[in-house]
């Protein structure tokens, strides 16, 4: 059949690259070779939250495969001390052998098992991928060798051992065994996964989101899915003074102020002079930080922290007021708590009942105007205004996130996106007025992503209220991505009855234990029922009292288990890693890590114990991925130039 105007026209464009027969015969033979590989693996993390060494052991290790893959092929010839060694030694290459230089007896004849070892891993993990594919994946030379070793075809076996040992001596004798050692297990690891999706929230909590962020930057293939943190932090970044308080005292309470002074380079100066001046006599008990690690807490700063940590809440609460006072639209003003506290009787007045607080003590508090900032609290929120919108680290790692994140992505036929889908009790989705639209379900998160990208993009000359929407993204009953009743922050600070700092979840988190439910989500979004499944974090799944992970018949994966180090005395574990095969899903729950320095020395890996292992009759290939379907789609293209070049309709370049 005779191709239509345009259809030609795009025929056309593909001889400037495809210029005969043989160039689409052969691109037509590749593709039709690359649709049949297994498909690649994927795995998904959330919640990382600053936890920097977890993330990048995990990301080293490719959450349990490679062990396994060494497992596959040494378990009956190696120890299992040997396999371990080889383990770390792919994990940390450049630090496992300045270990083994020193242990080893016979250095030579170390490097000879080792490269020998190290080849068999790589040619493990790399064989569901094109040769091409694998040589564009090593960076750090070698590719011509490595390339050899893992696909020569020499003669009989004898013959392939006699050049395999003759490239290995070689390597050695010109000293580069240890380059070779680095550069193929970085090929192993990149083998490993073939891409990572982030399902939220990488700041807050941890130590170093800053490292977080840059060691996703330098990974192959990622998407993410922003969190309610991250949209918080992307909200400092453009400026919104409300959100720049909370990402300080969150900073503050978790003993992580670091973060902002040596990761981005916050001016924390000013807030600190004025938290000490204004706070002098109080002890600010209240307000002690919360310890993770004890060996990286220095007891003589806990009073300094906790009157930061004092003043900066004051001028949040006071900051909050004013967003919802200057935005009725929000309908937060239950939040309006600061004006309800009588500080001389010692109680505040929540929804008409009395209740008492903890602390009266707020010398800030002006009484005619209770949420305005005193002259020196606006003098300490103008400087840290300016440090958050000008910091260069900061904005980069921000854009990188607007570049590669989103609310939601749809990949390989899974729904991802990290909290929830406001839903009513009968299961509809809920309507909710957003910028003057009544949106739900999809609709909403289209709008949202639409007006996190204008707010990111032209945050120096865009309307205000598009900054100020990610505030009221973070702390809305109504968003998705927070998802709960009330941000009880006040509440858990000032206010005794604890039974007051609870925060009912929506009704999305009850009623997707029903796969119908869940069904009718993917559904929303375009998916179909058969192999499609939702996965979130957000809601640390604790493990220990007996909840699970799985949800709506296994439709729906929750897997934030507890990443970071403060959640895991309520889960009872450090997270989950799920990762999606040629042969399905696997869903493994991982022990808590102690230190690289441990994995290192004592080559101690993550414990992951495996939860669910769902897989499929028929094993998955390229062809039935995302990527799949659009190469099938370039082969009939490229068949239909085929039979114009053979009919002379368009003519062949020689």
């Amino acid at each position: 059949m005779e191709p239509n105007y345009n259809k030609k026209k795009y025929l056309e464009l593909l001889t400037k690259e495809y210029k005969n027969i043989n160039e689409v015969a052969e691109e037509i033979i590749n593709l039709q070779a690359i649709i049949n590989l297994p498909k690649g693996t994927e795995m998904f993390l959330s919640d990382i939250h600053g936890e920097y060494e977890p993330f990048e052991h995990i990301l080293n290790n490719g959450g349990g495969i490679i062990k396994s893959k060494i497992d596959d092929i040494f378990e009956n010839t190696i120890s299992k001390k040997e396999r371990a060694t080889l383990a770390t030694l792919i994990y940390y290459p450049e630090e496992k052998l300045k270990l083994m230089k020193q242990e080893v007896s016979d250095l030579n004849e170390w490097y000879h098992i080792t490269l020998y070892r190290l080849v068999e891993v790589a040619r493990k993990v790399s064989s569901k991928y094109t040769r091409s594919k694998v040589r564009k994946a090593i960076t750090n030379g070698f590719e011509y060798v490595i390339d050899e070793l893992l696909n020569s075809q020499a003669g009989n076996e004898k013959d392939k051992t006699t050049y395999y040992k003759a490239i290995i001596n070689t390597i050695i004798e010109l000293n580069q065994a240890e380059s070779f050692i680095i550069a193929i297990s970085d090929l192993i690891k990149r083998m490993a996964i073939d891409h990572l999706h982030i399902i939220g929230d990488i700041f807050d909590r941890g130590p170093h989101p800053d490292l977080v962020i840059e060691k996703m930057k330098k990974f192959h293939s990622i998407d993410i899915q922003w969190g309610n943190h991250d949209v918080l932090w992307m909200g400092a970044t453009c400026g919104n003074e409300a959100s720049i308080a909370t990402v300080v005292r969150i900073c503050a309470r978790y003993n992580n102020i670091a973060i902002l002074e040596d990761g981005y380079g916050i001016n924390i100066r000013p807030l600190s002079t004025f938290a000490m001046e204004t706070y002098k006599e109080d002890d600010c008990k209240n307000f002690y930080p919360k310890i993770v690690d004890e060996t990286k807490y220095d007891e003589s700063d806990r009073n300094n922290i906790a009157k930061i940590h004092k003043a900066i809440t004051i001028i949040q609460f006071k900051l909050e007021g004013q967003m919802i006072k200057r935005h009725p639209e929000y309908h937060l003003e239950n939040r309006l708590l600061l004006d309800k506290m009588n500080l001389k009787k010692g109680y505040i007045r929540i929804h008409g009942e009395k209740y008492e607080i903890n602390d009266t003590n707020f010398p800030t508090l002006k009484q005619e105007d209770i949420y305005e900032l005193t002259q020196e609290e606006q003098e300490v929120m103008e400087r840290l205004c300016d440090s958050f919108k000008k910091s260069p680290k900061l904005n980069d790692h921000m854009d990188f996130l607007f570049k590669k994140g989103e609310l939601y992505t749809i990949f390989n036929s899974n729904l991802l996106f990290h909290a929830c889908i406001p839903m009513k009790e009968d299961g509809e989705f809920q309507e909710v007025e957003f910028l003057g639209q009544k949106v739900k379900g999809k609709q909403y998160f289209e709008l949202i992503n639409e007006t996190i990208g204008k707010a990111w993009l032209n945050k120096e000359t865009v309307d205000k209220k598009l900054i100020d929407i990610m505030w009221y993204l973070w702390i809305s009953p109504e968003s998705p991505f927070f998802a709960k009743d009330k941000m009880a922050t006040f509440e858990s600070y000032f206010v005794k009855d604890k039974e007051m700092s609870k925060e009912k979840k929506n009704p999305y988190f009850i009623l997707t234990d029903q796969e119908e439910i869940c069904n009718k989500i993917l559904k929303e979004f375009g998916l179909p029922e058969k192999d499609s499944h939702i996965v979130n974090g957000h809601v640390p799944v604790k493990a220990k009292d007996g909840e699970s992970p799985i949800r709506g018949n296994g439709k729906l994966l929750v897997i934030d288990g507890g990443f970071a180090k403060s959640y895991q005395q309520k889960t009872g574990n450090a997270g989950y890693i799920l990762t999606y095969n040629s042969n399905g899903l696997l869903l493994s729950q991982n022990k808590p890590f102690e230190s690289v320095e441990k994995a290192i020395i004592e080559e101690k890996d993550i414990i992951s114990e495996l939860i669910v292992k769902k897989t499929g009759v028929i094993r998955k290939s390229v062809g039935d991925t995302d990527i799949g379907k659009r190469l099938k789609t370039e082969i009939k293209d490229l068949e239909q130039l085929l039979l114009c070049y053979e009919s002379g309709e368009i003519k062949q370049i020689n």
